[in-house]
C-alpha cells in the first residue's frame, strides 16, 4: 500500500561544476529525501540545498497511499503541491465477512512525486543521475570525482539488508492496467484475502484510477524474501481474469519490504552511521515496522529537519538519531504484534490475523496505521477471542525473529 507503476521519461543530467558548494546535500531522491527538499523550500525558501539522486528521476518507482486523518494540517499542506488520487470510502474482503469504511484514502504516484518536486524546487537543487562513491559529514563524492561540500549532510538512501533486525518480508507484485471496458470499480479494495493463501498472509489490493484504469497488486507477508516474478505474474492474471479485466498493460512494480519484529536497534544504527552524517528515511528507521507504511513518518521528520535546518550538521545528525530512538520505542507494540504474526500464527492463516482486525473501530484502524494507536486501541486489539494460539503468541514475543540480511528475486 505504498508504490507507483509509472516511470517519467529519462531526463538529462542535471548541471553541475566539478566541485560545488551548498548548505544541505541531501542524498537520496526517494520519498524521504524528495519531502525534506520540498519542507527546506517551502521554511527556508533562501537556503541553498541539493538533492542528489543516482536514477533518472525521483521516486523510484513506487506508489504510496494514506488515509486523510494520517497527516496534520502542516503535513497535508506540505503534500499540497503533488497531483494526488482520493478517494471517499475503501472496501475490505476475507474469508468470512467482507466491510465497507468511509475513510479518505489517498494515493499519490512517483511519476507525479517527480514532476511537482520539479516545479516547486529550484533547477539548481535537483541533481539526478548522480552516482555517490561516499559522503562524510562535510559533503559528498561523485563517482566522477565531484566533490560537494556541505555544512549539512542528510543519507535517505534506501537500507540495505540488517543482521540487527529480525522478522519477515513483505512481497509484491503491481499491475497497471488500462481495461477495454469499464472496470466498475468504484472504490479501492485495500484488503482481498478471499485469494489463495499459498503459504503466507496474501492479499490483493485495488486501486480504481479512472473508469478504465486499475492498479493491481499482489501481497505476500512470507517468511521467505524471494519474489518469484512468473508465479505472482500469472497469479495477477488469474485474478484479472476472475474479475472480467482484461486489456493493455501500462506498466507494473515489484518490492520486498522487511517487516520488522524486532532486534538491536543501537546496532542497526551503528551499522549505517556515517559521523556527522543525519540519516531519514529507512535508512533512519523512520518506517511502520509491521506496515512498511511510510508517508506519515516521512512527512513528520521532513516538517522536523525544516524546523531544525539552521543547525550545525552533527547537531542535527544527532537529533535525528535521537528521534529515531523514539521512533523506534514508540512502535514496540507493532513489532510485537509483527512476532506474533509470523512466529504464532501458521502460515496459510495468517489473515485470520487482519480478519479479526479489521472488525474493529474505524478510527483504531487509521491511527494504527499511522502509528498513533492510543493506549486503550492497543488493549482492544488485544483483548477478545486471540485468532492465534496463545502458547505459540507467547513463545513468538520470547523469541528472536530471523535476521533481515538477505532477499532475492526469481524469474520463475
Amino acid at each position: 500500500m505504498h508504490r507507483s507503476p509509472h516511470s517519467p521519461p529519462p531526463s538529462a543530467p542535471s548541471p553541475a561544476s566539478p566541485d560545488s558548494r551548498t548548505e544541505i546535500a541531501i542524498v537520496g531522491g526517494g520519498l524521504a529525501g524528495g519531502l525534506i527538499a520540498l519542507a527546506l523550500r517551502k521554511r527556508h525558501p533562501e537556503m541553498n540545498v541539493m538533492l542528489i539522486e543516482g536514477q533518472d528521476v525521483l521516486g523510484g518507482n513506487h506508489r504510496w497511499s494514506w488515509f486523510d486523518t494520517d497527516l496534520d494540517a502542516a503535513g497535508t499542506e506540505l503534500l499540497a503541491p503533488f497531483r494526488k488520487s482520493e478517494w471517499q470510502g475503501y472496501d475490505v474482503h476475507f474469508p468470512a465477512y467482507s466491510r465497507k469504511l468511509p475513510s479518505i484514502y489517498r494515493s499519490l504516484t512517483s511519476e507525479d512525486f517527480d514532476a511537482a518536486l520539479r516545479r516547486e524546487l529550484s533547477q539548481q537543487s535537483i541533481h539526478t543521475r548522480r552516482d555517490v562513491a561516499s559522503l562524510d559529514s562535510s559533503g559528498v563524492t561523485l563517482t566522477n570525482g565531484t566533490r560537494i561540500s556541505a555544512r549539512t549532510v542528510i543519507d535517505c538512501r534506501g537500507p540495505g539488508p540488517s543482521k540487527h533486525l529480525t522478522g519477515g518480508w513483505q512481497v509484491f507484485m503491481g499491475r497497471l492496467t488500462r481495461t477495454d471496458r469499464p472496470h466498475g470499480v468504484q472504490k479501492p479494495v485495500i484488503m482481498d484475502a478471499r485469494v489463495d493463501q499459498h503459504d503466507a498472509y496474501r492479499f490483493v489490493y485495488v486501486l480504481p484510477l479512472g473508469a478504465n484504469e486499475l492498479f493491481v497488486e499482489d501481497t505476500y507477508y512470507q517468511d521467505d524474501p524471494v519474489l518469484d516474478r512468473s508465479a505472482l505474474s500469472g497469479r495477477l492474471d488469474q485474478y484479472h481474469a476472475q474479475h472480467g479485466w482484461h486489456g493493455e498493460i501500462l506498466g507494473g512494480e515489484t518490492g520486498i519490504l522487511p517487516v520488522i519484529t524486532g532486534g538491536d536497534f543501537a546496532a542497526f544504527q551503528a551499522e549505517n552511521r556515517i559521523q556527522g552524517v543525519g540519516r531519514a528515511g529507512a535508512r533512519g528507521g523512520f518506517v511502520h515496522p509491521l506496515t512498511s507504511y511510510t508517508i506519515p513518518f516521512a512527512v513528520e521528520t521532513a516538517l522536523a529537519i525544516a524546523e531544525d535546518a539552521e543547525l550545525p550538521g552533527e547537531q542535527l545528525a544527532a537529533l535525528l538519531e535521537t528521534q529515531a530512538r523514539r521512533h523506534w520505542a514508540r512502535t514496540k507494540f507493532y513489532r510485537s504484534l509483527g512476532s506474533i504474526l509470523f512466529g504464532a500464527a501458521e502460515p496459510g492463516e495468517r489473515y485470520r490475523v487482519f480478519e479479526r482486525f479489521y472488525r474493529l473501530d474505524e478510527m483504531l484502524i487509521e491511527r494504527f496505521y499511522a502509528g498513533k494507536s492510543r493506549f486503550a486501541e492497543k488493549a482492544r486489539v488485544l483483548i477478545g477471542k486471540p485468532p492465534v494460539s496463545v502458547i505459540k503468541a507467547l513463545g513468538a514475543l520470547a523469541g528472536t525473529g530471523a535476521p533481515l540480511n538477505a532477499h532475492k528475486e526469481t524469474i520463475g
